[in-house]
């Protein structure tokens, strides 16, 4: 089998399991195997695979038409401009986090704060994106091990310092920090079976899973985060496009001023931050 029959070959079996970025897809899972870059793919199209490329070839495609996504499949997904591993332990960072990690750094400059904590880090592409782009400290938790090790090495790979701490929420924190950031699970549980298998096949549920109104863990956060914020510090979530009111209304029961709702690049509701006065 030659390169360009390779990608015309998972292009095609993509395109028939209605797999929207099918062209791409095929490209990239042909890159991984040869190693090769999108100019060469054109160029060496003529190039046959070797027998041990064809066979993982066709065991990549396999997965691919299983609906696993691509970032685990190639085991790292961009974000903020930087290189992340990924695998099943952690969620794939998405763009709509980007928007409200661009929204923390801009409050952090602002601010001048000097100490961050993220709760439910995952990959750490949070935590190592905050560190990178800005001079704060930077401490991340996450209740999973197997996801605190992909964060570690995330942190190592792109160059950041950041202590990191298995922890489920507040239990295995101590000290105080100027801005805590949060991407907790948000899904309601009923919806769960209804997502993508693409999303509930292979994304770990313990990240997706928010409780019967998605909203558990922005009240055990809300309820818990002032005692480990400074005066003036700042929560700031990544929360459900349908969720911005319910936690609007957690955030200030318990205490928070300045309760902002901010929308990502699609015009959807995707943060909310406020701070503690006192």
């Amino acid at each position: 089998m030659t390169v360009g029959e390779a990608v015309k070959k998972a292009a095609n079996e993509l395109k028939n399991a209605k797999t929207d970025t099918y062209n791409l897809d095929a490209a990239l899972l042909v890159c991984f195997v040869t190693g090769f870059d999108k100019l060469k793919l054109i160029t060496k199209e003529n190039n046959i695979l070797t027998p041990k490329q064809e066979e993982e070839f066709e065991a990549l495609l396999k997965r691919r038409l299983a609906s696993e996504p691509m970032q685990y499949i190639m085991g790292k997904a961009e974000f903020m401009g930087l290189d992340f591993k990924v695998t099943n332990d952690t969620l794939i960072p998405r763009a709509d986090t980007e928007t409200v990690t661009e929204k923390a750094i801009e409050i952090i400059n602002n601010k001048h704060y000097s100490s961050c904590l993220e709760l439910c880090t995952g990959s750490g592409a949070v935590a190592v994106s905050v560190k990178k782009y800005t001079e704060i400290s930077v401490t991340a938790s996450d209740i999973s091990e197997k996801a605190l090790d992909i964060a570690r090495e995330n942190a190592r790979t792109n160059k950041t310092e950041i202590s990191f701490v298995l922890s489920d929420l507040f239990k295995e924190i101590s000290g105080s920090y100027d801005i805590i950031f949060a991407n907790p699970p948000y899904i309601k549980t009923k919806t769960i079976p209804t997502l993508s298998p693409q999303v509930k096949d292979y994304e770990p549920i313990l990240a997706l899973d928010g409780g019967e109104d998605g909203l558990v863990f922005y009240r055990a956060i809300s309820k818990s985060a002032g005692a480990f914020l400074n005066k003036d510090g700042c929560l700031i979530f990544e929360i459900g496009y349908d969720e911005a009111d319910g936690v609007f209304e957690i955030m200030k029961e318990n205490g928070y001023t300045d309760i902002t709702v901010f929308k990502d690049l699609a015009g959807l509701d995707r943060g909310i931050y406020g701070y503690k006065v006192m």
